[in-house]
């Protein structure tokens, strides 16, 4: 099969096109025919060797979190799927789903939602269970809270703006100006330029801040805090000292897979609560121009690789 993988560290030209074996199911695995992969900063962090878990002695490796696509053979062990089920799925860390065919397991998988095709279904497992599981198992978000969210037009942005309006919360986010009226069409209450306007002379009282941008951003966060509040980030551990003044929860983590959430987005999605957008797709083959948007360019939700017709 063909597969993007990279033999070194580096820029976008050191993603190279390979020919590799098909891989083969263990019992609890299933072979998924890629349809659609989708590209995720970790991938260019990875391919620039700025993300520590992944070392030299790892490589090669095929890049790629989350697919879309068709069960093409099953395990002995696996019970919910069949061959010809249309999936998508977040994949662990040592499968890639930049390639013709990846490994899946059922605890990483759920059935595609019905009312999106292959590449708007990829983009959604790893961006959509990372803004999920930064409002809801981590930072507790309940119906009636208010919650500002930063960086809210980006891939897990644009989901955590559509979740949090679901579960009946006020929503703030901070955006460039070119992502207002984007924002507002997600949902959004208070949409705040960050290069214009400063956000804690717009919003107090907030019940969860959700920090995809980290740095001063998140340390100024702490002045819209409400006294007891929650600080969740996915780039950097909040303050300990500035938690402790404000007698706040906080906590920096990383999205895992979950078959049993994306079936829950997956309902979200059908029900035409949350809609998912794509700036741009590429083919496969062009790989690199696609890391190349998505390092130096504005991206408006996600950016998707069609591996098949």
């Amino acid at each position: 099969m063909h597969a993007i993988r990279i033999h070194q560290f580096g820029d976008a030209d050191v993603l190279k096109m390979d020919d590799i074996p098909v891989p083969g199911p263990k019992d609890d695995e299933m072979v998924v025919r890629v349809i659609a992969a989708s590209v995720n900063p970790v991938d260019y962090k990875i391919r620039s060797g700025k993300y520590p878990p992944v070392k030299q002695d790892q490589l090669p490796k095929v890049l790629g979190r989350d697919i879309a696509g068709v069960i093409e053979s099953v395990g002995a062990k696996v019970r919910k799927f069949r061959r010809g089920d249309a999936i998508y799925a977040m994949l662990g860390r040592d499968i890639g789903g930049y390639a013709e065919y990846a490994l899946v397991t059922e605890d990483e998988a759920a059935r595609k939602p019905e009312r999106l095709d292959f590449q708007q279904a990829a983009a959604v497992p790893l961006a959509a269970l990372t803004a999920w599981q930064g409002l809801f198992d981590q930072g507790g978000l309940e119906a009636g809270e208010r919650v500002l969210i930063h960086g809210g037009a980006g891939g897990v942005g644009h989901f955590a703006i559509q979740f949090a309006k679901a579960k009946g919360a006020w929503v703030a986010t901070t955006v460039s100006g070119a992502d207002m009226e984007f924002a507002r069409e997600l949902g959004a209450d208070q949409a705040i330029d960050y290069k214009k306007d400063k956000f804690e002379e717009i919003v107090k009282d907030i019940d969860l801040v959700y920090d995809l941008i980290a740095g001063e951003t998140q340390q100024r966060s702490f002045a819209v805090l409400k006294d007891g509040g929650r600080l969740i980030s996915t780039l950097q551990k909040p303050d300990e000292a500035e938690l402790k003044r404000h007698h706040a929860r906080g906590a920096h983590y990383m999205a895992k897979p979950d078959a049993a959430e994306l079936e829950t987005i997956a309902r979200l999605i059908d029900a035409g609560k949350v809609d998912v957008v794509i700036t741009a797709t590429y083919p496969l083959e062009d790989v690199a121009r696609a890391h190349k948007h998505m390092e130096n360019d504005h991206i408006q939700g996600k950016v998707v690789l069609q591996v098949a017709a």
